[in-house]
Formats: structure tokens, C-alpha cells, sequence
């Protein structure tokens, strides 16, 4: 059997999470089994579609490298792939099951049916249809229709087991007196979701449906629909649900969900694919969870799907996302990192061939402390942006600055700098060793107040590397001046003239 699978989005809003795993499932499914992977836009929600939502969806798929071998875009032997454009083969199936007396007309009101739904739900019952058009002789409805009536076409449910077998879930099965008749053709046309799927699928010659385990009650009225069209099942499997920490269905509320926040975050579609894959599913290798497209395409396997609810956890998607930053060389990394510094205006929308080799060691001076390349900007923001008047009320500065010999190793420093026109890394070391001899101080005695004097921060990247970033960036034709070292060091004890004044010898 040659594998055949499909994704089917609905071009209502963005792609979020839920969504791309369950296209990773089908992409990886499909090429694990040297089978074909299809795109289909199931659009005949007409009010909520947008064609806009079409191309998003397609150009986040294409930046997470999952391809398609057949789709609207592409083409293939079993096209149109865009529902509003196979519209005349509902109808068509839908009066051949009318023919059949496999379902009928229904001329009931949506405010006979909603009323009819309030009262069921009032007394404790599952809403579903009472029946009430089923016995009208075909003929006469037929007519009716003819006439001008308006008119829906819904499917005949029969009494008995409905069940399919499912690789996640296993067996399931309900009662079919429980599923009611449902709608196959709505008045204008169009298909609902279960009648429009279930045909796409035979027609397309779809052999496995992974979707999300919300689809599950659908599953039995489609059931149905294969019965009566006189077709073959497919494979089925359902995904669990993704969940907040919190336990319910992530959402907005629980941080970013679309594919487009993810990617304005900073993170590589490689690792967050990866992620993805993770929540319900694991490789048989313990503790073997970082894993490259190849490496996912070779170990997945659908039959070990977990059906638990998997939970979103940011920790674990950030330590994902940092395990593969690791792998990304500093070139790159570079050049994914350029957009985030230009928006913020500190690089040239064309930066020369020196910015971008000393962005290098910019970024790598900070690399420890990023999570997502968007964080570069976090993490950078001492080397473009000095501030002291501002940085200097940092309440972990104050608590440096109040340690015991801090403020005579500023002066020290200060006074030493000063003394040097060019303060390059060996020049740096050579002051910093004139400091701790004058002082007596060492270890975090002496390089905090150093750190606070330099970036008037408390926190930051290795001063051995920042030396050299300021020394070269300040040489550089960049949008935000970066300033030299002996202008920090004099701006930073200019400002603490007044906390200075009132220490002991003054």
C-alpha cells in the first residue's frame, strides 16, 4: 500500500501549534514510508475564510521545511485541492445519497431547530435532530425543493454500533441512535466539514487520517458516510490534546500559539519542530530528545503516539531551541541575529562585511545567555545602549557599589584608565593588575565594581570579551555610537558624585 496522507488546514486565522504538529505527524508518516504528503485547504466555512490566512499558513509551513508533493499550489492527479472548488462533487454525492434514500431533504427552520436544541438541552438530552423531515415520501420533497424551498440535506444515522479501530486510542465505538442526522448539504451548496472530508479523502486516495483527537466524534459520522458511500475506511489517528501548565487547552492566555509569534520570537523552525514532536511522542533512545529533521523522520513512529495529553512547557521548548542554537555557526547565527539589531536601529539596513565580523563576537560574547536570537537584543543591549543616570538606580548596582573597598577600586580604575589613549585587551588586563595591586582587592571584589565602572551594570558578558567589543565598535559607522571605555568609566563616576561624595575618605 502506498502511504498517502494529508494536512487540512481551514483558512479561518493563523497556524498555531495544535496545527503544525499535526502536520509534522502527517510529514514525517509520509516520508518515513517513501509515501506523499498532501496540502488541502478546507475553505467552506465561507464567512470565516480568508484567502490572506491561505498564504500565511503555506509560508509558515514552508519556513519549518515541511513540504507538500501535491496542493493548491502545486497541483496533482487528484485536484482541485481547495474545497470551495469541488463544490459539484458534494452535490453530486449528496443527490446520489438522496436517490439512494441513504439521506433526505429537511425544510425545518434554524430557529425550529435551535428551539428544538434549547428544550433537549433544558431536559437533559444530547442535542441532535428529532427527524422530523425523515418520513416525507422523497418525491414530495423533491418537489418542494423544485418549488423554490429552502432546504438542507441530511444523512440517514442508523441504530447500532458505530466503531472504528484507532492507532492512538484503539478501539471506539458509540451508539448510532446517539449521533442523530446530520447535515451533509447546507441550503446554499456548500459541504460541512464531515461529508466535504470524508469525500476529499476517498477522492484523494487518503490511506491514513492523523488529525487532532477533537475530531474523534467526527470520526463516527463519517463512519457513517463511508458506509453509506459504499467506501473503504482509512487508518485513523488521533492526537491528544495540547494543554498550559495550568491544564486546559493552551490557548492565547498561556504565551504565544501562532507560528508567525514563534517565529518573530527568535526560534529556529528546526527546534521547534523538534519540541513539537516531543509532546506525545518520544524516541526509544532515553534522553536522546535533540534530533535534526533526518533524525525525526528516521525514529518516528506513529504506533507509539502517547494518548495522554501532552503539556506545553516554554522551559523545555527554551532549552530545545538552545540546544540547537548551539549547532548554527557563528556566521549564521549572525546573520539571523541582524534583523532583531536593526529593528531596534543600532545596525545599518545594509551592514559592511567589518560590522558583521564584529557582530560575530558581539553575539558570541553573549551566546551563553540566549534562549531565542531575539534575546540578542536583551543580552546587547549594555554594548549599544549607555545609559548610567538610568542603570546606576539598579538596586543590584547599588548593593555592588555598597560593598566594602567597591568605590577606591572605580577611582582606581578610573584613574588608571585615563591614562591611556587606546585601552585594547592587553592594555585592559595590564590596568586591571595596577588596580587589584593599589587596592588589595580580587575575585568578584574586584571585577564587580570594574563590571559597574565599564557597563554601569551588574550582570553581563565577560569583560575579557566586552573590552574588545568597545574598542573596535566605536571605530565602526554604526546608527547607535558605541562608547568608548574612558568615556563609560568617566560618565559612571560623574554620576556617582553624589553617592561617592559621602563615602568614608572623601
Amino acid at each position: 500500500m502506498t502511504v498517502r496522507v494529508r494536512f487540512a488546514p481551514s483558512p479561518t486565522g493563523h497556524l498555531h501549534v495544535g496545527n503544525l504538529r499535526t502536520a509534522l505527524y502527517n510529514w514525517l508518516f509520509a516520508r518515513q514510508n517513501q509515501g506523499t504528503f498532501v496540502l488541502r485547504i478546507e475553505d467552506t466555512d465561507l464567512t470565516r475564510s480568508h484567502s490572506r490566512f491561505e498564504e500565511e499558513l503555506m509560508d509558515d509551513l514552508r519556513w519549518c521545511c515541511l513540504d507538500w508533493d501535491e496542493g493548491v499550489d502545486v497541483g496533482g492527479e487528484y485536484g482541485p485541492y481547495r474545497q470551495t472548488n469541488r463544490l459539484n462533487l458534494y452535490q453530486a454525492h449528496s443527490k446520489q445519497l438522496v436517490n439512494e434514500e441513504k439521506a433526505y431533504h429537511c425544510f425545518c427552520s434554524v430557529e425550529a431547530i435551535e428551539q428544538e436544541r434549547q428544550v433537549q438541552l433544558a431536559t437533559g438530552q444530547p442535542p441532535r435532530y428529532s427527524g422530523k423531515c425523515r418520513d416525507i415520501p422523497p418525491q414530495k420533497a423533491s418537489q418542494r425543493v423544485k418549488d423554490g424551498a429552502t432546504a438542507v440535506v441530511r444523512m440517514r444515522s442508523r441504530q447500532g454500533i458505530v466503531a472504528f479501530q484507532d492507532i492512538v486510542f484503539g478501539s471506539l465505538e458509540m451508539e448510532g441512535s446517539e449521533i442523530g442526522d446530520f447535515v451533509i448539504l447546507r441550503s446554499n451548496g456548500t459541504a460541512p466539514y464531515n461529508f466535504a472530508c470524508v469525500l476529499d479523502d476517498v477522492l484523494m486516495k487518503i490511506t491514513h487520517v492523523i488529525r487532532g483527537e477533537g475530531h474523534i466524534s467526527n470520526t463516527y459520522r463519517q463512519v457513517l458516510l463511508y458506509e453509506a458511500l459504499g467506501f473503504q475506511l482509512p487508518h485513523f489517528a488521533h492526537l491528544s490534546t495540547i494543554l498550559g501548565k495550568d491544564g486546559t487547552k493552551l490557548s492565547k492566555r498561556h504565551g504565544a500559539t501562532s507560528i508567525d509569534e514563534f517565529r518573530q520570537h527568535g526560534f529556529l523552525p528546526g527546534a521547534l519542530l523538534n519540541y513539537l514532536a516531543l509532546l506525545g511522542w518520544a524516541p526509544r533512545q532515553e534522553g536522546h530528545e535533540i534530533l535534526t529533521h533526518e533524525q525525526l523522520t528516521a525514529e518516528f513512529d506513529l504506533s507509539r503516539v502517547n494518548r495522554s495529553p501532552a503539556t506545553f512547557d516554554w522551559d523545555k521548548l527554551n532549552w530545545v531551541n538552545r540546544s540547537h542554537l548551539k549547532k548554527v555557526s557563528p556566521p549564521l547565527l549572525t546573520e539571523l541575529a541582524i534583523p532583531y539589531l536593526q529593528d531596534c536601529g543600532w545596525i545599518p539596513l545594509e551592514p559592511s562585511p567589518e560590522i558583521k565580523e564584529w557582530l560575530e563576537d558581539v553575539i558570541q560574547a553573549v551566546f551563553k545567555y540566549l534562549d531565542t536570537v531575539k534575546d540578542v537584543v536583551q543580552e546587547t543591549d549594555l554594548i549599544f545602549r549607555f545609559d548610567p543616570e538610568k542603570d546606576l538606580s539598579d538596586p543590584a548596582v547599588q548593593e555592588a557599589l555598597s560593598k566594602k573597598g567597591a568605590v577606591e577600586v572605580i577611582r582606581e580604575f578610573h584613574d588608571r584608565v585615563q591614562g591611556h589613549q587606546i585601552l585594547d585587551l592587553e592594555t585592559y588586563q595590564g590596568v586591571v593588575s595596577e588596580v587589584k595591586e593599589r587596592t588589595g582587592q580580587k575575585g568578584k571584589n574586584l571585577f564587580h565594581p570594574i563590571r559597574v565602572a565599564l557597563t554601569a551594570r551588574s550582570s553581563g558578558p565577560e569583560l575579557n570579551k566586552l573590552i574588545p567589543i568597545f574598542e573596535k565598535g566605536q571605530h565602526l559607522n554604526l546608527p547607535a555610537r558605541i562608547t568608548p571605555v574612558k568615556d563609560r568609566v568617566q560618565a559612571v563616576l560623574d554620576h556617582l558624585h553624589d553617592y561617592l561624595r559621602n563615602q568614608p575618605g572623601d
